[in-house]
């Protein structure tokens, strides 16, 4: 069952309803929570934040990473400029040591059955509570975040299985599940309450609105030092930065994030200055991390194109190295069955043994996960004392040359183009088929789909691309030997 009946809105009549439709059209990617929020530039500076007077909100254009409105300079802002600054009570943050009321205290314990690497949810259950309260000092903020969000939980079920990549459908029926669950876990802590304690002024919170918190808190916050331990350093706290959280992401940022730490800058937490010269029109964009897709899509709701850090996870599997040798025509391979001291070799490369990590990866800044590649390497080698020769560093190397011969390189690199063509052919689709649907127009959630699985797929064509290059270099250097 997908999101699409997971994550459905249900009516509700409270003036600041916490329900949120799921994405079904472009739409969502403009719409605010209230047709007509209070101008958050004003606010900012009303509440003691400073914005630089060539800054406005403004629609971005399609091809935005992000879209929707964002920051753009009305005129030209000099490298180095001021453009926001935040004093410490306006950024939104959960920290459970806060002055604990009885809503407060809610929210604390519903936190705890929150993992952590869903984070996100935490910070979003304090972002309902200010939704939903009334006269909330946040208001001018939230009635200005997106309706909804691009995020695959929000997508229809076809969309989800129109993504065609495993280890993604993994984390969002991940997400759905939590949130059905997590949903049954408020409604069971919240129906004994009484009306002081409760955190969302009366209201229920499902699936679909803790799904909107969450999704705006993964897609907005940004973790900056929190409050001091009683050692000096800081602890690291999420926290939404309004105004802030409009730029939107770029590999080449024209702007960063400098957090106040001076004892003589207390009033100042965080301001955003200019990393280069801003030109008139141009949009204000910070770089969110050297991230792969997955996590673009996942918890912001965009997939970069190109993105250089994008890569494809594959499984270590000695029955899938087995068929992928088999077809590059390499004979006698020991994957399924390697020597003590090869396991041994595995053993240090976490690939084998009781904890395990058998999630490697082709593409990205190492175009081979270094682990694999020294994997194959030892497996593929029958020469024990040239292996231990080389230091592990070395055998997970690409750019080292030829560790172990010249002939032993080639079979690595031909088991590992194999592996790409096994990779390949479980997409159902191919890239020309893909790209001929984008033409044809079709809905947004799809529209993201296919472009998530283009990249995975030409990570894999770039790949074997570059793999194949080198092998026709050592087989000419080979052939060189020989004469």
């Amino acid at each position: 069952m997908y999101c699409k009946t997971m994550l459905m809105a249900t009516s509700l009549t409270h003036a600041r309803p916490l329900t949120t439709a799921a994405a079904a059209s472009a739409s969502f990617y403009c719409s605010r929570l209230v047709p007509q929020p209070p101008d958050l530039i004003k606010w900012v500076r009303r509440e003691g934040g400073f914005v630089h007077q060539s800054i406005k909100i403004a629609q971005l254009e399609e091809g935005s990473n992000g879209l929707g409105l964002g920051l753009v300079a009305a005129e030209n802002i000099p490298k180095e400029s001021d453009l926001i600054s935040l004093p410490r009570h306006i950024p939104l943050k959960f920290e459970a040591a806060d002055a604990e009321d009885g809503a407060h205290s809610t929210l604390v314990n519903l936190a705890r059955n929150v993992p952590e690497e869903l984070w996100a949810m935490k910070l979003g259950l304090k972002l309902l509570q200010e939704r939903a309260k009334t006269g909330s000092f946040w208001w001018p903020y939230i009635s200005n975040l997106p309706e909804t969000y691009s995020v695959p939980i929000f997508f229809p079920g076809e969309d989800i299985k129109n993504l065609q990549y495993a280890p993604l459908l993994y984390q969002v029926n991940k997400r759905c599940r939590f949130l059905l669950d997590f949903e049954k876990l408020v409604k069971y802590e919240l129906q004994s309450l009484k009306a002081n304690d409760h955190p969302f002024g009366g209201q229920g919170a499902d699936a679909s609105s803790l799904g909107w918190a969450m999704s705006a808190v993964s897609s907005r916050a940004f973790r900056l030092y929190g409050n001091k331990r009683p050692d000096g350093t800081h602890i690291d706290a999420p926290m939404m930065l309004p105004l802030i959280d409009m730029c939107n992401h770029s590999f080449n940022p024209n702007a960063e994030i400098v957090q106040e730490q001076e004892a003589n800058n207390e009033k100042m937490l965080v301001k955003v200055t200019a990393r280069t010269q801003i030109m008139q029109d141009d949009p204000l964009v910070l770089n969110y991390g050297f991230l792969n897709n997955d996590f673009f899509l996942l918890d912001y709701g965009f997939v970069m194109n190109p993105n250089p850090y994008d890569c494809v996870e594959l499984k270590y599997d000695p029955a899938l190295l087995d068929a992928a040798s088999m077809a590059a025509g390499i004979s006698s391979p020991n994957f399924s069955s390697p020597s003590s001291w090869q396991q041994e070799i595995l053993f240090q490369l976490n690939l084998c043994g009781e904890h395990a990590d058998h999630k490697v990866s082709l593409g990205g800044s190492e175009l081979v996960e270094c682990r694999l590649l020294a994997a194959l390497r030892v497996l593929l080698s029958t020469d024990k004392e040239a292996v231990e020769r080389n230091d592990l560093n070395t055998l997970k190397s690409l750019s080292a040359e030829a560790p172990l011969g010249i002939s032993n390189e080639i079979a690595a690199l031909r088991t590992i183009i194999a592996l790409c063509v096994i990779a390949l052919g479980h997409f159902p689709t191919k890239i020309m088929e893909d790209e001929s649907l984008l033409k044809q127009g079709v809905a947004t959630t799809t529209n993201l789909a296919i472009q998530f699985r283009i990249q995975k797929k030409s990570v894999i064509v770039d790949a074997m691309r570059d793999l194949t290059r080198r092998v026709k270099a050592l087989m000419s250097k080979e052939s060189v030997t020989a004469q």
